[in-house]
């Protein structure tokens, strides 16, 4: 699982605490959040980079092709690694990936403008000014959960996390362009995703434009953006039934 925004491995916690008795989960600290400081922390970022990562990750923890859900910038990085190392990625379940490129004008130059005012808006001041437009370009609705599935406590390094991920990763993932031939080259199954609750908004349509692309159906996960977060059980039901669907292609994953 590859976490979307400043989230890690213990963001997904509650997911993958519903997944577990079923499937062998691989959670992580994305370079530069938590427990995964860079060597060089200025050091310029890409999604490519991340990429990279997860590939050094599965090699030293998986026997076998893994299926990714990336939400978000993960799934980005989800769609990368099975461009670049296809023999490590069964299927990317790409949850509402930031993708402009997909779209038509005026969308994508909407689209791309939202991403550079959260960018001008850190730049002048800080994380207090960016995630408000963060939040509401990526329509994160926190009321909008399971009663018995509170968000994450943050920990004392949220507003580190926020720091990296604004100065370094949404920069990264504005300048990113998904390899689309690349992706149809390596054969991988891909399924794009957007959540029940976001279907209408700006953020859910890269992925709806990509199923277009690929000639494959939309896969509707329940909640917004943030479904994963607020709404762990109902998606784990849906990602179980999304994973029961590839057959074949995810019965290796099974402990």
């Amino acid at each position: 699982m590859s976490s979307g925004g400043d989230g890690t491995a213990d963001t997904s916690d509650g997911l993958a605490q519903l997944l577990a008795s079923r499937w062998t989960v691989i959670s992580y600290d994305r370079r530069g959040l938590s427990r995964s400081q860079p060597g060089d922390p200025g050091a310029e970022l890409s999604v490519s980079t991340h990429g990279d990562d997860v590939h050094h990750v599965l090699t030293a923890l998986a026997s076998e092709p893994a299926v990714v859900l990336g939400v978000s910038i993960g799934a980005l990085i989800g769609l990368d690694l099975a461009t670049r190392y296809p023999d490590q990625v069964r299927a990317v379940i790409a949850h509402e990936p930031p993708a402009p490129q997909f779209l038509a004008e005026p969308a994508r130059a909407e689209f791309t403008r939202a991403q550079e005012a959260v960018e001008a808006a850190f730049r002048a001041g800080g994380p207090a000014a960016a995630m408000p437009k963060f939040l509401a370009f990526a329509n994160v609705d926190p009321s909008d959960r399971e009663p018995d599935a509170p968000p994450p406590a943050p920990g004392g390094d949220r507003l580190a996390n926020l720091v990296f991920f604004l100065s370094h990763d949404a920069p990264a993932v504005r300048r990113h362009q998904v390899d689309l031939a690349g992706l149809r080259r390596a054969g991988t199954t891909v399924i794009p995703a957007a959540g029940r609750n976001s279907r209408q908004q700006p953020q859910a349509a890269p992925a709806a434009a990509l199923a277009e692309l690929l000639g494959v159906p939309l896969a509707e996960f329940p909640g917004g953006h943030s479904g994963w977060i607020f709404r762990p059980r109902e998606f784990a039901a849906t990602l179980n039934q999304v994973l029961d669907g590839l057959g074949e292609a995810a019965s290796g994953l099974g402990r």
